[in-house]
C-alpha cells in the first residue's frame, strides 16, 4: 500500500589523524582536551568530559557578558559559580561534538576527550537553534491567541539567551526581514501580551464552603486559547490553573470576595521545564527573570450565586460561529432524546451521585466514564451548551466543560469533554476535545466529506484522551502489529531533490516494535498520577494512494506527574474503516531540523 522509509543512523567515533599521538594533541595549541580516570570507561569518560568543559569555559568566558556583568548582586564568587553551571549545561551537547581516545582500559580506565579550538562554536549551535525555535514558536502561538504557549516559549528563549555566548547580541528576522535583538525584543513582546489580557467574572457557584468563580479570559478581545495563572486568595497564592478557549475558574472560600482579585499570569513554567533537559539545567543555573507586568486584576462585579452568567462578548460569539463552520448540528427536535441523557449525566456529576449511570452507558462507555470521574477530581465548571452531530450512525455531543485537579505538581486543567452516543442513545465513549483552532483546521478542508472530517476529529480526540485515561487496550488496538514506531531527531537532509526521501544518514532514531512500545507505555501508565497531552499546529494531509490514508503532524506537549517533553508527532493513520482506525507509522522528533524540518507523509 505504501513504501516505508528506512531510517538508519550510527554514531561513529571519529578516528585520530594518522601519526597524531595523545602527547601531540595535548601539546598542540589548536586543541583543547581533558582526561578522566576511573574503574570503568563510562565513569572515566564522564570525568574527561567534565575536565574538557572546564577548559572550554576558560576560552569562552569573555563572551558571556550577560552573566559576568551586572544582574547579580551576590558577589563575584556567585557570578563565577553561575557561569560554570551554565557551561556545564553543554555537557550533553559535547558528546557528539568532541572526540574520544581510550588511553587505558578497565579496571584502571583512562579516557581523553578533545576538540579543535576552531570547532568550539559548534558546541553552541544547538543552543542557538533552540533559542530561535522557541522564539519562532512563541510568535506563532501569540498569533493564535495561545497565550500560555506564547509566554512559555518567549520566557524559555529569554532564559536560554543567558547561556549562549554573546547572547545579548543574538538576533532573528521577522517576517519582513527586519533584524530583532532578542534580549530586548522578547521582554517587550511579553509585556505587550500582559497588556492585552482581560479577565472577566462570568458567574459564581457555591458548594458548601467553596465558591467557584467562572472567568472569561480574553486576549485582544477574543477568547485566549490557553492561559495559565495563579491568584491571591487573601492568604496565599493558589496552585496553577489552566484556562482553555477563554474558560477558566477561580476557587475561593465561600465568604471571600472575588471582586478586584489579584491574578498573576504564569510565564516561567518552571514546573514544565523538564520537557527539555538542557532548558531545565539552564533554569536551575541562572537567576529567574522577573516580569512585573504579569500581575492583573479580575474585572467585573461579582454576581450572586445562581445568577445567569454575564453575556458573551461580541468577539467570543463571533469566534464561536467561526469554529462551527462546516459542522452540521442536529435540530432541536432531533437532539431531544440525547439531550435528556446528557442532562442526567450532568446532574450525576454535579451531585456526585452516580447511581443508575450504568443504565445510560454501554459497558465500554461506563468504564470510560468511571475513569474520567477518577481523573483529577473532575468537576463541571459552568453551564454547558450541548450541540449534537451525527456521524457513522453515532451521535457526538460537544461538549461539557470540566476541571481536573491533581496533587502532584499542584495543577488544575480545564478540558471540554465530548460524549459519543450510540444509535440507542447510550454513551459509548468520552474524549477531551481539541481546541477550537485545531477543529477549524480540519473542518476547513471542504474538499473532504463531512464523515471524513468528523472521523479525523474524533480520532485525534480519542488518541489524546487514551493517554490521559490510560486506555492501554485501546492504544494497543489502534496500532498495526507491524507499525513503524520511531523516536528520534533529524540530523541532516541529504536528498538530492526536494520531495525525495531522506538519505540513510538523515535521522538519529530509536526504532521500537509495537510490543516494545506498548511495554514501555504500560510502565508509564503505572508510574504516573496523570498524563496530559496538548496539541497545537495540527496539519492533516491525505495520501495519494491507499484510499483514506492520512498523515497527521502535531506539535505535542506531553506532561505527566513524573516526566515531560515537547516535540513533533507524526501519525500515518488508515481510516478506510472509520470505526477501526489503524496507525501504521508513529514518529516523534524533539525539534525541527534547521535544514530538513519535519518527517511527514512525503517520506512514506
Amino acid at each position: 500500500m505504501y513504501k516505508l522509509l528506512l531510517l538508519i543512523v550510527s554514531f561513529l567515533v571519529p578516528v585520530l589523524a594518522v601519526g597524531q599521538s595523545v602527547e601531540e594533541i595535548q601539546t598542540d595549541p589548536n586543541y583543547i582536551w581533558g582526561t578522566g580516570n576511573a574503574t570503568t570507561i563510562r565513569k572515566a569518560d564522564n570525568e574527561a568530559l567534565a575536565a574538557l568543559i572546564s577548559q572550554i569555559s576558560t576560552n569562552v568566558s569573555s563572551k558571556f557578558e550577560q552573566l559576568t556583568k551586572g544582574g547579580n548582586t551576590n558577589g563575584e564568587a556567585t557570578v563565577d559559580e553561575t557561569f560554570q553551571s551554565v557551561i556545564n549545561t553543554y555537557s550533553h551537547a559535547t558528546l557528539t561534538n568532541t572526540r574520544r581516545i581510550v588511553i587505558q582500559n578497565e579496571p584502571e580506565a583512562v579516557v581523553m576527550r578533545y576538540i579543535k579550538v576552531a570547532e568550539i562554536q559548534r558546541i553552541f549551535e544547538g543552543r542557538k537553534n533552540k533559542i530561535l525555535d522557541f522564539a519562532s514558536e512563541a510568535v506563532k502561538a501569540e498569533s493564535r491567541a495561545q497565550v500560555a504557549d506564547a509566554l512559555r516559549y518567549y520566557y524559555w528563549a529569554l532564559v536560554l539567551i543567558q547561556s549562549y555566548p554573546d547572547g545579548n547580541y543574538l538576533t532573528m528576522k521577522d517576517e519582513d526581514g527586519k533584524e530583532l535583538l532578542l534580549s530586548t525584543w522578547i521582554p517587550r513582546q511579553m509585556n505587550d501580551i500582559f497588556a492585552n489580557i482581560n479577565i472577566k467574572m462570568m458567574g459564581v457557584r457555591l458548594d458548601g464552603d467553596l465558591k467557584t468563580v467562572d472567568i472569561g479570559v480574553y486576549y485582544k478581545g477574543k477568547p485566549a486559547r490557553n492561559y495559565d495563572y495563579t491568584y491571591f486568595d487573601g492568604r496565599d497564592w493558589s496552585n496553577i490553573f489552566s484556562a482553555k478557549d477563554g474558560t477558566g475558574i477561580i476557587e475561593l472560600p465561600s465568604l471571600a470576595s472575588a471582586e478586584n482579585l489579584q491574578i498573576k499570569t504564569e510565564y516561567a513554567f518552571e514546573g514544565e521545564a523538564n520537557i527539555d533537559n538542557e532548558l531545565a539545567e539552564v533554569m536551575e543555573a541562572v537567576e529567574p527573570i522577573a516580569m512585573r507586568n504579569c500581575n492583573l486584576r479580575l474585572e467585573g462585579k461579582e454576581p450572586k450565586p445562581g445568577e445567569e452568567p454575564l453575556p458573551l462578548m461580541a468577539a467570543e460569539t463571533e469566534q464561536a460561529t467561526e469554529t462551527n463552520n462546516g459542522m452540521h448540528f442536529l435540530s432541536s427536535d432531533a437532539q431531544a432524546p440525547y439531550e435528556s441523557v446528557m442532562k442526567q449525566v450532568e446532574k450525576a456529576i454535579r451531585t456526585r451521585n452516580f447511581a443508575g449511570m450504568d443504565s445510560l452507558c454501554t459497558p465500554a462507555g461506563y468504564e470510560m466514564f468511571n475513569s474520567l470521574i477518577k481523573y483529577g477530581q473532575a468537576r463541571i465548571i459552568k453551564e454547558p451548551d450541548f450541540q449534537y452531530l451525527e456521524c457513522n450512525g453515532e451521535i457526538t455531543c460537544r461538549s461539557l466543560p470540566m476541571s481536573f485537579k491533581f496533587k502532584t505538581n499542584n495543577r488544575t486543567f480545564v478540558e471540554d469533554v465530548v460524549f459519543t452516543l450510540n444509535k440507542d442513545g447510550k454513551i459509548d465513549a468520552l474524549s477531551f476535545a481539541l481546541n477550537k483552532p485545531a477543529v477549524d483546521d480540519i473542518m476547513n478542508h471542504t474538499s473532504w466529506n463531512d464523515t471524513v472530517r468528523n472521523v479525523l476529529i474524533n480520532f485525534l480526540e480519542s488518541y489524546k484522551t487514551a493517554y490521559a485515561l490510560k486506555r492501554y487496550d485501546y492504544i494497543n488496538s489502534i496500532f498495526s502489529d507491524d507499525a513503524l514506531i520511531i523516536t528520534g531527531s533529524v540530523l541532516k537532509h541529504t536528498a538530492a531533490k526536494e520531495g525525495q526521501p531522506m538519505s540513510a544518514q538523515a535521522v538519529k532514531y530509536t526504532r521500537q516494535t509495537k510490543s516494545e512500545y506498548m511495554k514501555k507505555l504500560k510502565h508509564i501508565f503505572r508510574s504516573s498520577e496523570y498524563i496530559n497531552l496538548r496539541f497545537a499546529d495540527n496539519q492533516v494531509r491525505k495520501s495519494g494512494v491507499g484510499g483514506e490514508i492520512y498523515g497527521i503532524q502535531i506539535k505535542q506537549d506531553y506532561f505527566s506527574s513524573s516526566y515531560g517533553d515537547t516535540g513533533y508527532l507524526f501519525l500515518m493513520v488508515d481510516l478506510n474503516k472509520p470505526k477501526e482506525p489503524v496507525i501504521h507509522v508513529r514518529t516523534w522528533q524533539p525539534e525541527k531540523d534547521p535544514n530538513f524540518g519535519l518527517i511527514d507523509l512525503s517520506h512514506f
